[in-house]
């Protein structure tokens, strides 16, 4: 079977985000035979999201159907017009931000289940608390182990829940208040990602402080973030700081995978009763109104606080509504990270003089 029959087949795998073929959509990299053994590189960034498993399972299973033993791998193109800002954290294959508008909705805690789900998925990642001001990350993860330095002056990560760490809380008392400055605060961002030896990732989740500052102007400038995810409770208060960040992300061309709404209906375990706390629906609303993916609704659960006091994420648990609504969070987020990668790679590709085998 030569390469022209190894594509016709491909043809038949559907790409069920992006609405075609994945040799239409130009998500076939390259395709080597030697005899029965097929190689085929497919243009899938977002490791062990369902979507580009189930992706990679069909590709097997056709040409498995054809007689054919497969051997798949997976990797986005260099771009060209990477501008040395960007070569930072070459060896992370996705930068996710988790912002929020306001403190107190829970985004540290949307981080840290999220990092944790990942790497439950198989992913190899790292969690940045860039929350400098207010850094509890290791807290949350149960981690006292500060990171160690190298010969090049170079910090290793702390490791807990298959997740490497970095903090402004490793390197300062637990009591001490930071209190410092944009050009301060610019620095030791830089320092605490380029500095640190986080090999090689498929997710850096990055926990931001609230609002519109210094911190997130720097990853913003700095980092070559893939996406970026959203915060909120349902009420009215929390939206409108909601927007403000939506604003700045625009504004730096960051897209936005996603609305996570966080603190939603309360299930009462005395009366049985569910209670809209903080209102119900607001960040649904909310992402539909402004045409955002919805990832997903955390109950207020007093489990969730528990595990983070306790340093045991709540996304960790078997058998647990909670658990499940933060599972479902993380796998969304995986998969918008898929589709932001299949969409640039088939946009760039369809542009492009069409050879006679795609």
């Amino acid at each position: 079977m030569d390469e022209t029959a190894v594509r016709d087949r491909l043809r038949t795998v559907e790409d069920p985000e992006l609405g075609d073929d994945i040799v239409s959509l130009g998500l076939v990299n390259e395709i080597d035979i030697d005899g029965e053994q097929v190689d085929v590189d497919l243009a899938l960034g977002a490791p062990y999201s369902p979507s580009e498993s189930d992706i990679a399972a069909a590709v097997r299973e056709v040409l498995t159907d054809a007689g054919l033993e497969p051997d798949l791998t997976a990797s986005v193109p260099d771009r060209d017009d990477l501008t040395a800002e960007e070569q930072v954290l070459p060896n992370v294959k996705n930068v996710i931000a988790v912002a929020s508008g306001k403190g107190g909705v829970g985004k540290s805690t949307v981080a840290v289940n999220l990092a944790a789900g990942l790497s439950q998925l198989g992913a190899r990642v790292g969690l940045f608390d860039a929350d400098v001001y207010g850094p509890n990350v290791p807290r949350m993860v149960d981690a006292d182990e500060p990171p160690m330095a190298t010969e090049d002056e170079t910090l290793v990560p702390p490791e807990k829940y298959g997740v490497k760490l970095m903090s402004m809380a490793f390197l300062t008392g637990e009591d001490d208040p930071v209190i410092w400055r944009g050009p301060m605060v610019h620095k030791v961002i830089t320092q605490l990602t380029e500095d640190v030896e986080w090999g090689h990732l498929d997710y850096l989740v990055v926990d931001l402080p609230p609002g519109t500052g210094d911190t997130q102007l720097t990853m913003l400038q700095t980092m070559p973030v893939t996406g970026a995810v959203i915060v909120t409770t349902p009420q009215d208060v929390a939206l409108d700081d909601a927007r403000k960040g939506l604003e700045m992300f625009a504004k730096h061309d960051t897209v936005v995978l996603g609305i996570a709404e966080n603190m939603s209906t309360f299930a009462c375990p005395d009366c049985g009763g569910e209670h809209d706390i903080f209102g119900s629906g607001g960040g649904e609303a909310f992402a539909e109104e402004h045409e955002l993916p919805f990832l997903g609704s955390i109950p207020l659960d007093p489990a969730v606080r528990e595990g983070g006091d306790g340093g045991k994420p709540t996304v960790l648990k078997d058998g647990d509504g909670t658990s499940d609504a933060l599972r479902t969070i993380t796998e969304n987020v995986a998969n918008n990270t898929g589709i932001v990668h299949r969409q640039a790679i088939s946009q760039s590709r369809r542009s492009e003089p069409t050879s006679p085998d795609r």
